[in-house]
């Protein structure tokens, strides 16, 4: 298998070519277009238990699998808004936020953890956990921003900015400013202090932010 991302950072696509019987599999309604060689079957992975921890943590309830059954083939997969596509390699896990799970291996494991700390900030209880070897596709509102950060080291994410960072790294969900008006005001709501070592991944856009900033512009009803 490999993969191309094409059109970054604004509207990626994600061209995925498969050898005959690989397969991988994708959010429901991800696919774009694929090779007639392809077969794509759409149902709820891992039975009830996982499939409502998937809808709790932002992603489908049904996911889509493709496999080269009849020779190899090509699959174009693109999230539903504009933004970018990064591929990585999970390895011992990263925690993916609600939305940014686009497709991974089949081979993958993927299970939901709840984030009781998430919950009472006003944020979502729920993330998703990815590990294993292999191929998974992120993606974002807005371009993808990646960076290491070294033992010990902390660093402050705004929540909404925040795709993905490796599992086991600290983490602690706090108010931006101390004071419950200056979170308030500053426009900054709820941010999270992750102290390394790992990677975390974030995306230069909001879906929030940007709904704020079209209201105005939208016609009144009247």
């Amino acid at each position: 298998m490999t993969t191309e991302i094409m059109y970054a950072p604004s509207f990626a696509v994600a061209k995925v070519t498969l050898a005959p019987s690989e397969g991988i599999r994708a959010e429901s309604g991800a696919m774009m277009g694929m090779s007639p060689t392809i077969e794509m079957e759409s149902k709820m992975q891992g039975g009830i238990g996982k499939a409502l921890g998937r809808f709790l943590g932002g992603e489908s309830v049904f996911q889509s699998t493709f496999i080269a059954k009849h020779g190899p083939g090509e699959l174009l997969l693109a999230p539903s808004g504009p933004g970018d596509i990064i591929q990585t390699n999970p390895g011992a896990g990263l925690m993916v936020t609600s939305g940014c799970y686009l497709a991974g291996d089949l081979h993958l494991g993927i299970e939901t953890q709840a984030n009781l700390r998430g919950f009472f900030a006003g944020e979502g209880l729920f993330m998703m956990r990815v590990s294993g070897e292999g191929n998974l596709l992120l993606s974002s509102f807005g371009a993808i921003h990646a960076f290491q950060l070294q033992p010990g080291q902390p660093y402050v994410v705004d929540t909404g900015h925040l795709v993905a960072f490796s599992h086991g790294m600290g983490f602690e969900l706090k108010r931006a400013s101390r004071s419950l008006l200056g979170s308030f005001t500053s426009g900054e709501g709820v941010v999270v202090v992750l102290t390394g070592p790992g990677v975390v991944y974030t995306q230069t856009r909001t879906p929030a932010s940007f709904a704020g900033f079209l209201r105005p512009h939208l016609p009144k009803g009247g």
